[in-house]
């Protein structure tokens, strides 16, 4: 009744036909459009000037910029943060800007915000702006509304400069200043 011929048929599969073993699946590659993968790719791009480094001269980029060195000149870019010890001197165009270091010059941007540390020695134009306490900030603050205002608000003498010492009190364009301007320490 048991014979090896038996027990290697039983150990054996038996003889009805047998299924295709089951292959991995393969799913098909999702292939995106060139376009909005090289704008999701440089929205994740971000460039830094390192501390000690200095440019001098124009700097153009289209994503992000983090400064914690010095430029002597223009500096742009869509989405800016100048750290705490960086030094801009010239002007600024960006659709976000973050100040911890210390600008002059005149600012363009979208959404402008001055933290704690910063030192601003020029002109703000925006279209949202926040200035932490004790920030400091010389100069004029005007708000825009697009590109064709900023040659009309560049055009105008007749502009009367604001400072920021003002906590909480309302501006001549309807704004209020929320931060306190401190002297430069002796």
């Amino acid at each position: 009744m048991f014979s090896k011929n038996n027990t290697s048929t039983t150990d054996q599969e038996p003889a009805t036909p047998s299924m295709p073993k089951p292959q991995p699946v393969q799913r098909p590659a999702v292939v995106s459009p060139a376009v909005p993968a090289a704008a999701a790719q440089a929205q994740d791009m971000s460039s830094s000037l390192s501390p000690g480094m200095t440019v001098i001269g124009k700097l153009v980029g289209e994503g992000a910029v983090k400064i914690y060195g010095r430029i002597e000149g223009e500096l742009q870019a869509s989405s800016i943060v100048i750290c705490e010890g960086a030094q801009i001197d010239g002007d600024v165009v960006a659709k976000e800007l973050t100040i911890a270091g210390r600008v002059k010059g005149t600012i363009h941007a979208g959404k402008v915000k001055l933290q704690s540390s910063a030192v601003v020695e020029g002109d703000i134009f925006h279209r949202s702006l926040a200035i932490e306490e004790n920030a400091r900030f010389e100069g004029m603050s005007r708000r825009e509304e697009g590109q064709s205002e900023r040659s009309s608000a560049s055009a105008s003498a007749a502009e009367k400069p604001h400072s920021a010492s003002t906590n909480g009190s309302k501006t001549p364009n309807g704004g209020s200043a929320h931060a306190s301007y401190a002297p430069p320490a002796a």
